[in-house]
């Protein structure tokens, strides 16, 4: 006993609807990726390029009224801005923030700031850095 075969004789129909369909689909794949690829690159050379100010916490040393946190900034030169800077208490909860402002041609700033704390904070956070 033989079998029928199902196959449609090749060449005779032209391209099927699912070869049409997976190359369709294999187009606009590569455009959304070099699109998505572009936006990447976009914020990323947007976010290392073009910062003007940058700062880490070197070290902090929490009390009972204030956190005296050393700050080391880097900017360009000329280049105004501040960084805010928060403690937290050992239960999580925020109980002091403040912007500190940074200013002048040096490029590099090593900076002892005091955080004043509405009680004791066991934490200094840098949490970003803005020119202006």
């Amino acid at each position: 006993m033989s079998t029928a075969s199902t196959r449609l004789p090749e060449g005779r129909y032209g391209r099927s609807t699912d070869e049409r369909a997976d190359r369709t689909l294999k187009i606009v794949g590569a455009v959304l990726a070099a699109a998505l690829l572009g936006l990447v690159g976009w914020f990323g050379y947007h976010y290392v390029a073009q910062s003007e100010i940058s700062a880490e916490v070197i070290s902090f040393e929490p009390g009972q009224e204030s956190v005296q946190v050393h700050l080391e900034v880097r900017k360009d030169a000329g280049a105004d801005g501040y960084c805010t800077v928060r403690s937290q208490a050992e239960n999580g909860a925020e109980v002091g923030r403040a912007d500190f402002h940074f200013d002048g041609d040096a490029t590099r700033i090593d900076k002892v700031v005091t955080l004043r704390t509405t009680s004791p904070g066991t934490t200094a956070e840098l949490l970003g850095c803005h020119t202006g």
